[in-house]
């Protein structure tokens, strides 16, 4: 089975080829070539690595119950909640608190959503979304106590902040680096303070995935690919209406991931492989020869 992607390159096609089954949903690969395409069985966990949920999110519309039902009904393995952090668009009830009371609030979609999952049979692993006037960055890896014993990261300029934290131990991602909108006045980019770019963002446009696919390869640094999720099931309708594609985005793994140092280490060890999902739970998974070819798209039209 063989499926055309319809996107130019200036140095070559990519298609889609079927490659197996993940609990009844199909698996394909991106590759270059028609021909000589292998057919294997190969079995992957899913994993959403950006997702926001209200109301700790300001600008997400949809509830943590919503966002943890969703995920499971099509077929997620797990979850990272990365919530808007108190330096961006975090909901206005948190800001005239103490600022472990912050914290707490901060955690509180994250702690909600793992108790439901741990009740339906998804995991929920906690993330951070950090803001710099509209450039953004996951945080992997430090937990709700280190928020609190370090409110000095809030007086800090971003590039201290974002190297004290890889000394403490946290996996950095720069996420959506290419992002435009009317709030940002341009890009940023961060190459000697994060670990990895966020190559395919499904929020964004194909020409600012590509971009930050180029520069993910041009500065030698990881990749990682998610949703940045705001709407659980409404997700693809919302896409859709802003006129991108209308597919999910995330990690995926051979061996499930127990909490989130597994997470680093298998992005470090390339154990982990950016994966595409459809409305109708069709799962594309990016080839490694694409993740590293800037000059072609890395989204499916």
């Amino acid at each position: 089975m063989l499926r055309e992607i319809v996107v130019e390159s200036d140095i070559s096609w990519y298609y889609l080829c079927k490659v197996g089954q993940h609990r009844d949903k199909e698996i394909y690969h991106l590759n270059r070539e028609r021909k000589d395409m292998i057919l294997t069985a190969e079995i992957c966990f899913k994993y959403e690595t950006h997702c926001h949920t209200s109301p700790v999110s300001k600008c997400a519309k949809a509830s943590v119950e919503e966002t943890v039902h969703f995920y499971k009904s099509i077929g997620y393995d797990g979850i990272f909640v990365t919530n808007h952090f108190l330096d961006g668009n975090i909901n206005l009830a948190s800001v005239n608190l103490p600022y472990r009371d912050q914290i707490d609030y901060y955690f509180a979609d994250y702690e909600e959503a793992a108790a439901l999952g741990e009740k339906i049979g998804l995991k929920v692993f906690p993330g951070v979304e950090l803001s710099y006037k509209g450039t953004d960055f996951l945080i992997y890896g430090l937990d709700k106590e280190w928020y609190k014993a370090n409110p000095d990261i809030l007086r800090m300029t971003k590039t201290e902040e974002l190297q004290y934290m890889m000394e403490m131990g946290a996996f950095i991602i720069q996420a959506h680096p290419y992002r435009e909108a009317h709030y940002i006045d341009h890009i940023r980019l961060f190459p000697r303070s994060v670990h990895a770019v966020e190559i395919i963002n499904s929020n964004q446009a194909a020409e600012a995935n590509v971009m930050a696919a180029l520069y993910a390869r041009q500065y030698g640094l990881m990749i990682t690919c998610g949703s940045d999720n705001h709407w659980a099931g409404d997700v693809f309708h919302h896409l859709q209406k802003k006129g991108l594609d209308p597919t999910i985005a995330g990690m995926c793994s051979e061996t499930p991931i127990q909490n989130v140092q597994d997470y680093i280490n298998m992005v470090k060890e390339g154990q982990m492989r950016p994966f595409l999902q459809d409305a109708e739970g069709n799962v594309f998974e990016i080839g490694t020869d694409l993740q590293c070819d800037a000059d072609a798209d890395v989204g499916i039209h």
